[in-house]
């Protein structure tokens, strides 16, 4: 088996767990190639490759750090099919569900096939008439906000052709169902677990106590024009790749054509992470 790997390397522990990981493919022998960024912290015997590169050469992809080191992963393995196992190097994230401790025992029941694989939707933007985003696939969602100015903006949101909603707020949320833990669960949108197939759309700051989140079919073409005609508004994808849209800027937003491959474990539900991460069922603390 050939194992990639990608690491955040200013997170604590890291070098530690690129160690782990590489003892056991040794001892293992199985094949391991490292993101180039990686070669002062390990053996100068491995095999390097630009991160573009290892989804294309492995057959599983090991990515650590947080959640936004998995969303770079997503970016870097783009299409390819390569299945991803996230290890969490600080607090439980809704990505990168296993801790360090975990991952001996983990790549040993990935060599004997004793794991899942959960598919993951994307979206993907189109901008029509002004700068396309450096990569248009997003995992967790796509952001159209006003930026640094404290002033409303208008967006005219349509879904199929049809006129659906004008708001005026501080931006839009477009989420995908692995999204809906992240920005759009602050603005007040719906939590959907990750295996459906759906869009939330959820205003930020809306004018109108009338607007909420809504949940699209994720086969849905929805359409977002910008009102801003005195100055620049942000598209943002993942909270990672950024582009400016400017007045009548039309950004169309539909399901992406692959998806990603994430291997999780049965005990790892997504229903138990919810309870660790946003602390369900604990009782309130008391004194200091």
């Amino acid at each position: 088996m050939r194992l990639g790997l990608f690491a955040n390397v200013t997170r604590q522990g890291a070098r530690e767990a690129i160690q782990t990981f590489v003892e056991w493919a040794q001892q293992a022998r199985h094949e391991v190639v490292l993101s180039t960024d990686l070669a002062g912290y390990t053996g100068d015997h491995l095999t390097y490759l630009p991160r573009s590169d290892i989804a294309g050469y492995s057959n599983v992809i090991v990515s650590m750090g947080g959640d936004g080191t998995m969303l770079a992963t997503a970016r870097d393995i783009r299409d390819s099919g390569t299945p991803i196992l996230g290890i969490n190097l600080g607090s439980l994230g809704f990505l990168t569900q296993l801790t360090p401790k975990q991952l001996v025992a983990a790549l040993d029941r990935i060599a004997a096939g004793e794991y899942l694989i959960e598919e993951r939707m994307l979206l993907k933007t189109a901008v029509a008439g002004d700068h396309q985003p450096s990569w248009p696939y997003a995992l967790n969602d796509i952001v159209v906000d006003k930026g640094a100015v404290s002033r409303l903006i208008e967006l005219y949101f349509r879904v199929n052709g049809e006129d659906i909603v004008t708001y005026r707020a501080d931006g839009i949320v477009i989420a995908t169902p692995t999204g809906s833990t992240a920005y759009s669960l602050a603005v007040g949108g719906p939590i959907l677990h990750p295996k459906m197939q759906g869009i939330v759309v959820a205003p930020i700051s809306s004018f109108s106590l009338t607007t909420r989140p809504m949940l699209f079919s994720a086969d849905d073409v929805l359409e977002v024009t910008v009102k801003s005609p005195d100055r620049v508004v942000s598209l943002t994808l993942d909270g990672q790749v950024m582009t400016e849209l400017f007045d009548n800027s039309r950004v169309t937003i539909t399901r992406a054509e692959f998806t990603l491959k994430f291997i999780v474990f049965p005990e790892n539900s997504f229903y138990k992470v919810l309870r660790n991460k946003l602390h369900w069922g604990r009782p309130p603390r008391t004194g200091s």
